[in-house]
């Protein structure tokens, strides 16, 4: 070996163990970097999971609720004639509500919406095109 090679070979070892020290530090932060989106991640799934539960929770107070004032509605409103007909279908409405918003929660309710829509287009836009007027009339108010 000449005089030159043996003086290269030093830097060529030196030059090769900073690329390999390079080279596990960016694997390092890498992984790091990985590890830190993966707990960014399951913290994110944990709190979109608490939302819903809390929604459908929500929910089921809201039904239980309905189906209460159903069953006021029976108590203190008349019980003859044609109002007290009309108060007993208010009622059994109510509570039918309530009831169906207790079992099928928020995630329920929407695909029922879902096909209800998919059943009838041409009336579903036509009611969010009257939902949509009258809000934005509500909002110029």
């Amino acid at each position: 070996m000449n005089e030159a090679a043996k003086k290269d070979q030093p830097l060529n070892k030196d030059a090769q163990q900073f690329a390999n020290k390079a080279k596990d530090a960016a694997q390092s932060a890498a992984d790091t970097a990985r590890d830190a989106a993966s707990h960014i991640g399951q913290a994110a799934s944990s709190a979109a999971s608490t939302v819903g539960k809390k929604a459908e929770e929500w929910t089921a107070g809201a039904g239980n609720r309905v189906e209460s004032m159903g069953e006021t509605v029976r108590q203190q409103g008349p019980h003859a004639g044609v109002l007290g007909r009309a108060n007993e279908a208010v009622a059994d409405g109510l509570e039918k509500a309530g009831e169906y918003i207790q079992d099928k929660n928020l995630s329920g309710m929407m695909g029922d919406i879902t096909e209800l829509v998919k059943r009838n287009p041409i009336p579903a836009l036509l009611v969010g095109l009257g939902v949509g007027y009258l809000v934005g009339r509500a909002m110029r108010s």
